[in-house]
């Protein structure tokens, strides 16, 4: 019989983003970032004028971060206890919105820090990629862990038989970002690994008590 399977996002699951971001944008990118919304068109201002940056110089800036900024990054407190805990009993992957070219280096980020797992790369909604995934490894059940509301919207419907957990690590930004068990897609809201690992462990066991 398969092992159970279970596919996570990185940033801000595993590890800090958005604050190793933030810094960089203002040590060398003449970039404010607010932390106080979860809308980053909002939370960019050029720091000389007070404009907000123009959508596609986000992205840009995104991939110039994962290209060469990644070693700023640390593990969410309790991510990579976690992580081990959860292959004793289940095959762990992660599956990533960057770029394909950012792939090799963000698995090497992560066992960096004592994270070793296969990682997927994915641009857009998480639906189709998890069920590729799930198609691939046909696991006794499976669980999906992310931060952000939409992609559990996305798992959802490609993928319902997906265990769900909405959790986002950082706790300056997990107040404002949409509940994806709030809205029914998700079927749990947990953002700390110390509550998280037990919950995770019992539904992979079978146990949704």
């Amino acid at each position: 019989m398969s092992r159970p399977l279970v596919i996570s996002d990185c940033d801000e699951v595993l590890m800090h983003m958005i604050s190793p971001f933030r810094e960089w944008l203002g040590e060398s990118q003449g970039i404010t970032f607010r932390m106080d919304t979860h809308n980053f068109v909002d939370a960019m201002r050029w720091t000389d004028t007070g404009e907000p940056v123009e959508p596609s110089e986000i992205f840009r800036l995104l991939n110039g971060f994962f290209a060469t900024e990644m070693h700023r990054q640390y593990p969410i407190a309790g991510s990579v206890e976690a992580v081990r805990k959860l292959s004793e009993v289940a095959d762990v992957v992660v599956l990533t919105n960057v770029g394909d070219q950012h792939q090799e280096n963000r698995t090497r980020q992560l066992a960096d820090h004592g994270i070793n797992v296969r990682v997927y790369t994915n641009l857009g909604p998480k639906g189709p990629a998890l069920r590729r995934i799930l198609d691939e490894y046909r696991p006794s059940r499976a669980a999906f862990i992310d931060d952000i509301a939409h992609h559990h919207n996305s798992a959802a419907e490609v993928a319902p038989e997906l265990i769900r957990l909405h959790f986002c690590g950082e706790p300056r930004i997990a107040p404002l970002i949409a509940c994806a068990h709030q809205a029914g897609h998700a079927h749990a809201r947990i953002d700390d690994w110390a509550s998280a690992l037990p919950w995770l462990l019992a539904r992979l066991e079978g146990n949704s008590e």
